[in-house]
């Protein structure tokens, strides 16, 4: 009996196996009708091969399959980005014109006639020196003055009688007597000191009866009516900033509020150390809002140049430079690129490239050139055909 069972046992294995044959290796049923079984036989046992297309179906297999392959890849498209279009800075402001008032000569102040914040013309006087001595001195050069001209109006009516030498001298010394007076009248006005230009006080720092001399600051004085406004460029826009050109500036003492300029003075030569260029701006103070020494943040604009924009993500290196992948129709395409400007948001490029091209960004390791690639949020080739 156990023989029997052994037996059976193997026949059941066996014709497991021959099944499991038929459905797992192709081509067996063929094998099978060679070796004599009938073919109703081999038909009843093997599995029914679906009909396929024969001019479709290996080309369609293999684009599957190459399709699935090929490597996902996330893209962002080419934008235009401008460089250069603005330029930002900080620069210190300064009236139009600034003085300090000095004495031109030594003495004691007897009079005051400004104060803090006062509005002056030229010509105004701001304070006086004693001139009691300098009084008696312009009396006397009067005194002698007189006293030459009569002479010479004597020697002139007696001239029978007189030499012309006489004469000679009576006129040179009527001359000389007029330079004294000249002279007295002269230092008599410098004890009083004058505005030299229209302008706004500021502190007082003297008092009446003070003794100062021609190193004594008196007063300092500022016509605001314009602001001119330093500031330093990089050497790179030296030829676009040029007399007149606009300029923005805000102060922080003003917040919000934009006043407008223009450039008016550039200098000749840029700093070896820093690479950058002095430059003045002129800003209307009319309503006298802005002061010597406040600190401005100045704008300027220009028409820039236009460049291809892409994501930092996307620049590659190697031995040659920089470059990325350009994604046309599945493919990916080795650009070179020439960086011009990094921007957090973007790279500024030199390329053959164009706005609204894609650019891969993420999963560039495993792209070739030419090569297929699949782009993420696209669907595949399998997938829009079994859509709808």
């Amino acid at each position: 009996m156990r023989i029997w069972k052994q037996l059976v046992t193997s026949l059941v294995l066996l014709c497991c196996g021959v099944l499991a044959w038929l459905w797992i290796v192709p081509g067996s049923a063929a094998t099978l009708e060679k070796l004599g079984l009938p073919k109703a036989m081999v038909a009843a046992i093997a599995p029914k091969a679906k009909e396929a297309d024969p001019t479709k179906g290996a080309s369609a297999g293999q684009a599957g399959q190459n399709n699935d392959r090929s490597p996902l890849v996330v893209v962002r498209t080419v934008q235009e980005g401008i460089v250069n279009d603005r330029l930002h800075a900080i620069g210190s402001g300064e009236a139009i014109r600034s003085v300090t008032v000095t004495p031109q000569v030594s003495g004691t102040i007897v009079e005051i006639g400004i104060k803090s914040g006062d509005k002056v013309a030229q010509g105004q006087v701001l304070m006086r020196l004693d001139s009691d001595e300098q009084v008696i001195a312009r009396d006397q050069a009067r005194v002698a003055l007189k006293n030459a001209e009569e002479k010479l109006n004597i020697y002139q009516n007696i001239k029978s009688t007189v030499s012309r030498l006489d004469v000679s001298n009576a006129e040179i010394a009527r001359d000389t007597a007029k330079l004294a007076l000249e002279t007295a009248e002269f230092n008599l006005k410098r004890r009083a000191v004058t505005a030299p230009f229209d302008g706004i006080v500021g502190i007082v720092p003297v008092n009446i009866g003070d003794n100062v001399t021609s190193a004594t600051t008196l007063v300092g004085l500022d016509d605001r009516s314009e602001i001119l406004v330093d500031f330093w460029a990089p050497e790179r826009f030296i030829s676009q900033i040029a007399l007149g050109v606009p300029v923005e500036a805000s102060a922080v003492a003003h917040r919000g509020d934009i006043f407008n300029g223009v450039v008016d003075a550039i200098d000749n030569r840029v700093d070896p150390a820093s690479r950058t260029f002095r430059v003045r701006a002129r800003i209307d103070n009319t309503d006298d809002r802005l002061r010597s020494g406040m600190s401005f943040a100045v704008a300027l604009k220009f028409a820039g140049r236009a460049y291809p924009a892409i994501d930092p993500l996307s620049v590659q290196w190697d031995s040659q430079g920089s470059y990325v992948w350009r994604i046309v129709d599945a493919k990916a395409q080795k650009i070179r690129v020439g960086i011009v400007q990094r921007n957090p948001e973007a790279v500024l490029v030199q390329a053959d490239l164009k706005t609204g091209e894609n650019i891969a960004i993420e999963g560039l390791l495993r792209i070739r050139e030419n090569g297929g690639v699949r782009i993420s949020g696209q669907p595949t080739d399998q997938q829009a055909e079994a859509s709808p």
